[in-house]
């Protein structure tokens, strides 16, 4: 069973994702907040897979909720997913920063939320091909950092491979399906990937894969 905390100030999105959510089978709604503070304090209580949580909200923001989470060892089995109105903007560049697991935008269609929810758990970082088009143009409109390419010479070659894919958007099933190898192998080189080049997650992933120039905005 995937255990939910939905935390946005909004009482009819709440309602909405939880009427949804609550009618799978391997999806359970625990708890629902409406400010970062409250959802703090839930997700402390409940320890949920999943914290689906609003960008922007009163007393404590989506952002300083998340670097919360993150940084609370008793929380470290809490995946943390972004909502937005926007697919990107600083707010979720921040989140990224705080330790987001992925992003999901508020008007999404019932059928990927309920896929998205059960990627997270999963343990797949989501981040949905647009908002990673905006994270690259974002960084790369930056120079690139002292640690740029750091580990790129390790990577196999199936491993930039797949580091490609997943800056082109793709989970780990996609991925598999692309390079023809089962979804675990995908797992794998995903990664192994992420340990060579010392990304903390998917997302930090892409920004390395871009940095280091091993895809480029607009590239394959």
């Amino acid at each position: 069973m995937i255990r939910v905390l939905l935390v946005d100030d909004q009482p009819l999105l709440r309602s909405g994702f939880r009427a949804l959510l609550d009618l799978e089978d391997d999806i359970e709604v625990v708890a629902e907040a409406g400010d970062g503070l409250e959802g703090l304090a839930l997700a402390r209580l409940h320890l949920p897979d999943i914290a689906l949580i609003d960008v922007q909200m009163p007393v404590v923001d989506g952002i300083e909720a998340t670097r919360r989470i993150a940084a609370d060892p008793a929380l470290s089995g809490v995946r943390v997913v972004i909502l937005t109105n926007y697919g990107f903007d600083e707010y979720v560049f921040e989140a990224l920063r705080a330790g987001a697991a992925g992003f999901l935008v508020k008007d999404i269609v019932p059928e990927d939320l309920l896929h998205a929810v059960r990627v997270a758990a999963r343990g797949d970082a989501l981040l949905a091909p647009s908002i990673t088009r905006r994270l690259i143009d974002r960084y790369v409109s930056q120079p690139p950092g002292t640690g740029a390419g750091r580990g790129l010479e390790e990577l196999t070659n199936r491993e930039r491979e797949a580091v490609a894919l997943v800056a082109r958007g793709l989970s780990n099933d996609e991925i598999a399906g692309h390079m023809v190898i089962s979804p675990l192998t995908a797992k794998t080189h995903v990664n192994r990937a992420m340990t060579k080049l010392h990304a903390r997650d998917r997302a930090q992933l892409v920004i390395a894969a871009y940095e280091a120039g091993l895809v480029t905005p607009g590239g394959s």
